[in-house]
């Protein structure tokens, strides 16, 4: 019962840490040209949780919270990064 009552608001924050993380990390890796670990040094205290990983073809980040949360962000011409839509 309890888990299910804190569930709610830990998936909120996962999905907003990992929104946050990818779209900041995409611009610090595919506008700024840094290296993605050193992008981990622009997160909010509280988002060690939040891991990252790149795609250099599709020129993308996604940044997940094992098993709660993932989000994507791709660099796009002319738009900078943009987060990829959600999938139910």
């Amino acid at each position: 019962m309890v888990l299910a009552w804190g569930w709610t608001p830990l998936t909120a924050q996962a999905e907003a840490g990992t929104a946050y993380g990818a779209r900041v990390a995409c611009s610090c890796r595919y506008v700024g040209g840094r290296e993605l670990g050193d992008c981990e040094k622009d997160f909010l205290d509280g988002m060690g949780m939040v891991s990252l990983s790149e795609d250099d073809v599709d020129r993308s980040v996604t940044a997940s919270v094992p098993l709660i949360a993932s989000t994507t962000a791709t660099y796009r011409e002319g738009w900078g990064c943009v987060l990829e839509a959600y999938e139910d």
